[in-house]
């Protein structure tokens, strides 16, 4: 099975668990990125890898249009069915990749994206597509999982995130991240960072993950190195702490 159609099969199975995870419906980000939106009156929005469409549903009031886009169509029917719930009805859908944008040159003011980017197999291609469909002085907001400085560190964190989540490809630090914008065309900064704790047999269950998979973390976990478990606060039942990093360009 090619990646795309991993990642789509993984998340179509389980949008309805994302619609409703506390991680992702909720958390101070989702307020900045619809600040940020009503800063720009009239607003053309593309969220990018849009999942259950939290993202979009926050800017949403305070813009003129939304494309929640995603590669997984069922998610996508989730969105469009809790938009209607929600009465948002300038949220339209769109499904195909993020390395490949269907929509004209300069189409956007804002492109926003939220815990998606390290799932897209081309980076740079994605950040080019941006680029193109940008209208002269638009504006991005990517929030993501950040991939420690700490290559020991970071090691561990990938490979937990491939055991969970087959279609994962990698989560970025935001150096890279400035260095990936810089070289699309973009200058970029990071507006922030911060933690979020992951409960660990709701992370798992949200995407289905095998149980000889879920086994292999956990002893992953145990058997880390001091410095890694103290790092990302690895509790008895598997939970633990992830880096959340802002990347805001233009």
């Amino acid at each position: 099975m090619k990646h795309h159609d991993q990642v789509a099969e993984a998340f179509g199975s389980t949008a309805a668990a994302y619609l409703t995870s506390p991680t992702h419906a909720s958390g101070a980000d989702l307020e900045t990125l619809a600040q940020a939106v009503a800063s720009t009156p009239g607003a053309d929005v593309l969220d990018l890898g849009c999942g259950a469409g939290h993202a979009s549903f926050a800017v949403a009031p305070h813009a003129r249009s939304v494309v929640a886009y995603d590669i997984a169509e069922p998610m996508l029917a989730t969105v469009a069915a809790a938009a209607r719930d929600k009465g948002l009805a300038n949220i339209r859908t769109q499904q195909g990749p993020a390395e490949r944008l269907p929509f004209a040159d300069a189409s956007f003011d804002w492109v926003v994206s939220r815990f998606s980017a390290h799932h897209w197999r081309d980076l740079p291609r994605a950040l080019a597509e941006l680029r193109r469909v940008l209208k002269p002085g638009g504006r991005v907001l990517f929030v993501d999982v950040a991939g420690a400085d700490d290559p020991l560190f970071d090691t561990h964190l990938q490979a937990v995130e491939v055991l969970r989540d087959g279609s994962h490809v990698h989560n970025y630090r935001a150096g890279e991240w400035l260095a990936l914008f810089a070289a699309a065309g973009c200058s970029a900064s990071v507006r922030g960072r911060w933690r979020v704790p992951i409960e660990f047999a709701s992370w798992v269950a949200r995407m289905r993950t095998p149980a000889e998979r879920v086994e292999a973390i956990r002893s992953l976990w145990r058997s880390a190195p001091d410095e890694v478990r103290e790092y990302y606060g690895v509790q008895p039942d598997g939970s633990f702490m992830l880096d959340v990093v802002m990347i805001e360009a233009r």
